[in-house]
């Protein structure tokens, strides 16, 4: 089966990502695709309930947009997916719940987070903003609702790590500057590990991006699996004291 979009977003063109530079500038866009009812096993839409099946694993809740859901590739395929072998492969006990949501907004994410804090997972890696910048929605607006993630999941007890994206240079360097400084400013208020850009190593590599030149195949998401795993890895322990509360 494979993923598609929740709700339909916008053409994109990126070539410049906060803490990476490239000689090339590749472009990414974002196809319009029809509505239709989220891939995951894990998790709901905005109208549905949380559904997560028993298990005494501590979590951790990729929470995101279509870059987290794996839109465009095939169940078992997503970043989270590849995150969970490489956490099994190495010894974590931690059970990866997908919690993205194609076309999400942080507005959208706003409106879901309290469902997320109420699974009381020990990380949730926050990756939030593209779908924003592309529809060309107020800075102030986007930072304000990713403030409000960020304040309701470290206020639960969960510990954050925050992953970032950036817009295509046609958006004009002053709104790309805020837009990229809204990731910097987070992660320093609330001292939480961030990855300045999640598709880095993937972006523009053949083989590793999907023909909309805007999603990772399922190569790209082994790839954004290391690099989110080198984000959330200190903390990480081998064998975790608190497990999840059902």
């Amino acid at each position: 089966m494979r993923r598609v979009a929740i709700v339909p977003i916008l053409a994109v063109t990126l070539v410049y990502f906060s803490g990476c530079r490239s000689t090339s500038t590749p472009t990414m866009n974002l196809q319009e695709q029809p509505k239709a009812e989220p891939s995951s096993p894990s998790v709901g839409s905005n109208h549905v309930e949380l559904k997560v099946e028993a298990d005494s694993r501590p979590r951790i809740v990729c929470f995101g947009d279509s870059l987290t859901a794996g839109y465009g590739t095939e169940m078992g395929q997503s970043y989270p997916d590849f995150l969970q072998t490489d956490l099994d492969r190495q010894g974590y006990s931690y059970r990866i719940v997908n919690a993205g949501i194609s076309g999400n907004t942080t507005k959208d994410g706003l409106e879901r987070v309290a469902r997320i804090a109420a699974m009381k997972p020990a990380i949730v890696v926050v990756e939030f903003g593209g779908n924003d910048g592309l529809r060309g929605l107020r800075i102030e607006d986007t930072r304000a609702n990713l403030d409000k993630i960020l304040s309701t999941l470290t206020e639960s007890g969960t510990r954050v790590v925050l992953a970032g994206i950036t817009l295509p240079p046609d958006y004009g360097q002053d709104y790309i500057h805020q837009f990229n400084q809204t990731y910097n400013l987070l992660a320093k208020k609330y001292r939480v590990p961030m990855l300045p850009f999640l598709l880095k190593g993937v972006f523009g590599v053949d083989g590793m991006m999907q023909s909309d030149r805007t999603h990772a195949t399922a190569a790209g998401n082994k790839v954004v699996a290391q690099n989110v795993l080198g984000l959330i890895q200190p903390l990480l322990k081998k064998e975790p004291a608190t497990p999840s509360r059902q």
